[in-house]
């Protein structure tokens, strides 16, 4: 995994196993299935990283030998937010490692002629300002709808703010640091550019309807 520190940091995946599930969801042949099973396979994978800094506590235990110390997540609780549609991809395969975790929803579109985000969904657990809140999209394009949905993170008194997404764009990057530089982004790749229609090159079309198998 690399870092990198300009407006704010950067985590940008290259395990080997995540950038080989990278290439074949990139692939315009891979089925509605195996392109859903691969964001749940990348997503898990991701998973251990940006959970990494979870800070722990001793707790004693008997084991059916002796007594021990072992460790135990300590601090805050984890909830995972997905941005609709794409990000429902994501949730299930991190809730198999942190079943604790409590799941919001915020539903933003874009406007075609603006390309501004438009809410049109917002859910969230009603303590969601005491947990570590993971924000999950399958695309950093704009970084639109990721500034967007941070901003109303905090209008709820959010103060810890991962976002996750498997692609971005250089852009998506700048934008979401500028406004709010002090949310960590954790990729699986980032990309070369925006095209004139705002989708990420080389990218792997629009997530959602890979996903859900829509046009």
């Amino acid at each position: 995994m690399n870092v990198e520190n300009e407006a704010g940091d950067v985590f940008i995946f290259d395990h080997p196993l995540i950038q080989h599930k990278i290439t074949m969801m990139r692939d315009k042949n891979t089925t509605t299935k195996d392109f859903r099973d691969l964001v749940n396979e990348v997503a898990m994978l991701m998973a251990y990283e940006v959970t990494r800094d979870l800070p722990l506590k001793d707790v004693e235990i008997e084991t059916p030998v002796s007594m021990t110390v072992g460790r135990s997540i300590a601090g805050k609780d984890l909830a995972l937010v997905p941005i609709l549609r794409a990000g429902l991809g994501m949730v299930d395969s991190m809730l198999r490692l942190v079943p604790s975790a409590k799941v919001g929803h915020i539903g933003l579109y874009r406007e075609p002629e603006t390309l501004e985000p438009v809410e049109y969904y917002c859910k969230l657990p009603d303590d969601i300002a005491t947990r570590d809140v993971i924000l999950l999209d399958p695309m950093l394009a704009t970084g639109n709808s990721a500034v967007a949905a941070v901003e109303f993170l905090k209008q709820r008194n959010i103060e810890s703010i991962k976002f996750v997404c498997l692609i971005a764009a250089p852009e998506g990057i700048k934008h979401l640091h500028t406004a709010h530089p002090e949310v960590p982004i954790y990729c699986a790749a980032l990309d070369e550019k925006l095209n004139e229609h705002a989708y990420i090159v080389p990218g792997l079309g629009d997530a959602g309807d890979r996903l859900f198998g829509t046009k």
